[in-house]
């Protein structure tokens, strides 16, 4: 579709009225849209850092689960970023999707001041996007948020650390290797990786918006394909499912099914992540409106299944599925018909927003309330958990006093029938001391590259709340439907946003609604907002400033980790269980290593371990901790609190090939001084029949 200046500028904005008088607002001196350009519109770029994290004896992040502390490590988890210049005009954007459950405001700021540092205002809230896949098995403790630190066992400085310097050596290396490119767009649909997990709430919703999803799933699937220089070095596909295909059960540091399917495109494309330099292919599988969608396909209460009762093959099948889908959007997609880029940020404070009528239900005004986390949402997601921390609790419990007034339409005070009735309110996040436990003013950021427009927000939206705003920016913005995509876990994280019908249900979803029955109407209001601002030119500001979460006390749960000691009467690198002799394709490998503790170094450019093939004297690594065929383990010897096991396992897949094999471990040790040691040991040889 051909877009005039005028008509998305314009025309759906201000009809007619001066953009000054609408807003109150000075107007912006942004580029115009462009139609395409014959040949390379644009300076691309990729990149791609690890942000793994702790892989030992650290809460995890995702489920809140006190219990789930991490064990050691199955896949890497990473930042890729991309980098968008349009040649005429030079405005640019950054997308950057993170390997992790939620991508937190109090990272997100401390990124946007190392880029300001490095980069000055070339790389902005504005124009920069960071976003989460929402993998339930990376590392906790990142946040300096408490509701989402204490859920981790506290604050780490060191997966903090991890993951902003992640994130900014992405972006650092998508800008250095920008080069002359094009983008292109594809479509395609996915209906067997996803299902609507809180059902019974959906089925609130009016009719023609069920009617929008007729297996109540979101099945689009969108790729940008990346180009550069006559080479495709990039790809992004947008699609709506949960990353908890591994479950609660799981303490491996992972991806989940977004990070194998991301593994599975970038080995196929030759772009295995290899010490001597940068990927030659990236390949992101951010979310969309993935609140109520689940990868568990059997969606049984409290014990996550399907398409097979094993929970890692389930995980790799809904990545392969995904992997598949994108492939072929990507093999399809065609230049846009709009070149250049666009974007713009505004601060929102959800706890205290008045909303006008036109954008709830029953045309009443409405407003926020400080955040209230309820008792469904501490009940947990039955369908994505294999376990309740608190079971007394269940999905669909409400205010006995607001039922017992006759319901959330009764004459009952304003605040409690406006904001979070019919919430059983159990913890009121939002004024707890010493601050409030969760961002209240929160961004709302609107994204143009080419012809794709992303509506991006710091929560989990359901599909059709995403639905509810995509229309409204589509028409305003004058771009068809499919072309706007609500990207949610975007530059903070704040829980859910449900419908106001779904939020009755109190269903899971709408007990983390935090900021009462009328969140997505909040939401709705200043995306239209925005979005008819951008397409008038008019600058809203930046609005009010967000908490410097950098300030006051950041509790740590976790005990000091003592000093490194090699096992009693061993030395470090010495092998407790060698291989067997032979092995054939299926059969893993185990081999256990004196080793020590592994957060002692993360290794970010390097790995814990390899399996090498033997040809003549020459060893040759084949695989490493960053491949689905490969585990490290750790633990504590009984009795000995400050030895460290590695046990490296590898299933033999069936493309290895036959010949000689091993397996070196590489750590670091720590000992009371400080001082950090390299460690190695290496096995025997075993041979692949």
């Amino acid at each position: 579709m051909t877009l005039s200046r005028r008509a998305v500028l314009v025309g759906a904005a201000v009809g007619g009225v001066g953009a000054s008088a609408v807003f109150g607002a000075n107007m912006v001196g942004a580029q115009p849209i462009r139609h395409r350009a014959a040949g390379q519109d644009y300076l691309v770029g990729v990149g791609m850092a690890d942000i793994t994290g702790a892989p030992a004896g650290q809460g995890m992040m995702g489920y809140s689960e006190a219990d789930q502390v991490t064990t050691g490590l199955l896949s890497r988890c990473y930042a890729r970023a991309y980098i968008v210049v349009d040649q005429a005009t030079g405005d640019r954007v950054a997308f950057v999707n993170t390997d992790n459950a939620c991508l937190f405001q109090s990272v997100h700021l401390v990124v946007m001041q190392r880029l300001q540092q490095r980069f000055g205002d070339l790389y902005t809230e504005r124009n920069v996007n960071l976003n989460a896949t929402h993998n339930h098995n990376s590392c906790g403790g990142s946040a300096r948020e408490y509701a989402y630190s204490l859920a981790a066992m506290g604050f780490q400085q060191n997966s903090h650390d991890a993951e902003v310097s992640g994130i900014v050596k992405a972006i650092v290396d998508a800008h250095e290797n920008l080069g002359p490119g094009s983008i292109m767009l594809g479509h395609g649909e996915l209906h067997d990786a996803s299902a609507n997990r809180s059902r019974v709430a959906f089925e609130a919703n009016p009719d023609e918006d069920k009617a929008a999803f007729p297996d109540a799933i979101d099945p689009q699937v969108t790729v940008l394909r990346f180009r550069q220089g006559g080479r495709d070095v990039g790809a992004i596909t947008w699609f709506a499912t949960h990353g908890t295909s591994l479950t609660d059960r799981n303490t491996l540091i992972s991806a989940d099914n977004k990070g194998y399917a991301s593994y599975r495109w970038e080995h196929d494309e030759m772009g295995v992540r290899h010490l001597d330099g940068p990927p030659s292919f990236v390949a992101a599988f951010p979310q969309t409106n993935a609140g109520d969608m689940t990868p568990n396909l059997w969606t049984r209460p409290m014990h996550p299944s399907g398409p097979t009762e094993d929970n890692r093959t389930n995980c790799a099948i809904i990545g392969e599925r995904q992997y598949q889908a994108g492939r072929r959007a990507f093999d399809a997609a065609a230049p846009m018909s709009s070149a250049g880029v666009d974007s713009v940020l505004h601060y929102v404070n959800l706890a205290d927003t008045a909303i006008d009528g036109d954008y709830t239900p029953d045309g009443k005004p409405a407003r926020t309330s400080p955040a209230m986390m309820g008792a469904a949402a501490m009940a947990t997601s039955t369908e994505d958990n294999w376990n309740s921390q608190l079971s007394f609790l269940q999905e669909g419990d409400s205010n006995p006093m607001v039922a017992a007034l006759g319901g959330i339409n009764s004459p009952i005070e304003q605040w409690m029938r406006d904001v979070q009735a019919p919430k059983l309110i159990l913890a009121p996040l939002g004024v707890l001391p010493p601050r409030p436990w969760v961002p209240q003013i929160v961004p709302l950021q609107l994204m143009r590259i080419g012809d794709l427009v992303l509506a991006s927000g710091p929560s989990e939206y359901t599909v059709v709340s995403g639905l509810r705003i995509r229309r409204l920016v589509s028409r305003a913005l004058g771009v068809p439907l499919e072309n706007v995509l609500l990207q949610g876990y975007a530059n903070g994280y704040c829980g859910y946003v449900t419908t106001p019908e779904e939020y009755a249900v109190q269903q899971y979803e709408g007990g983390e609604t935090l900021y009462g029955r009328w969140t997505l109407s909040a939401h709705m209001q200043e995306f239209d907002r925005l979005a008819k601002a951008l397409a008038a030119r008019v600058d809203l500001g930046r609005g009010p400033a967000p908490l410097d979460w950098t300030f006051g006390l950041q509790p740590n749960l976790l005990a000091p980790v003592p000093a490194d000691l090699p096992h009693a009467g061993r030395a470090y690198g010495d092998v407790l269980t060698q291989p067997d002799a032979n092995y054939a394709a299926g059969q893993t490998v185990s081999v256990e290593f004196v080793g020590a503790h592994p957060n002692n170094n993360f290794r970010p450019d390097g790995t814990y371990f390899e399996v090498q093939q033997g040809s003549g004297d020459d060893w040759q690594r084949v695989y490493d901790d960053n491949d689905w065929c490969t585990e490290l383990h750790w633990s504590r010897p009984e009795g000995q609190p400050a030895a460290s096991t590695i046990t490296i396992r590898w299933t033999v897949p069936d493309s290895a090939p036959s010949g000689r094999y091993r397996i070196r471990y590489t750590g670091d040790s720590r000992d009371a001084a400080g001082s950090i040691t390299e460690i190695t040991g290496t096995s025997a040889e075993f041979v692949i029949a």
